[in-house]
């Protein structure tokens, strides 16, 4: 296990601007954490990472947004509102699993975990004890 600690919001971008330089084929990334721990600010710099370009926000109501990158798709999924496993089937997510294209990031992945497959790299999110620390453990 790889822990790191960012003591900013740039730095948490920046982390995952290099993560996404590790990610040149497919792959999927669950990332745990409490509401506001850096989930979303980390996805955000995996994003530019890919060259994307558009503003990037948590798809909490629509669980899912896809971006198409040089021959694959980033998708981000945020779960924390899903109510049941069948919602992920109906959208698809066995599909987009299945793809070995797809880079895929989930948020609250605890709840698709029977959906995740064998290798999925998981990351947690944790409050530093400063208000801009966080432990990232990967």
């Amino acid at each position: 296990m790889l822990s790191i600690t960012t003591r900013s919001e740039e730095e948490t971008r920046r982390l995952g601007k290099d993560i996404a330089k590790l990610l040149k084929g497919g792959g999927v990334l669950a990332l745990f954490g409490n509401l506001g721990s850096g989930k979303t600010t980390f996805i955000k710099g995996l994003a530019r990472g890919f060259g994307i370009r558009k503003a990037i926000t948590s798809p909490t109501f629509v669980l899912f947004r896809p971006y198409p990158i040089t021959g694959k798709t980033f998708y981000h999924f945020d779960l924390y509102r899903l109510k049941t496993g069948r919602e992920l089937e109906e959208l698809g997510l066995n599909e987009i699993l299945r793809n070995p294209k797809n880079i895929v990031v989930i948020e609250w992945p605890q709840k698709a975990k029977r959906f995740l497959p064998k290798g999925t790299i998981q990351i947690r999110f944790a409050y530093g004890k400063k208000s801009n620390e966080r432990l990232i453990n990967i």
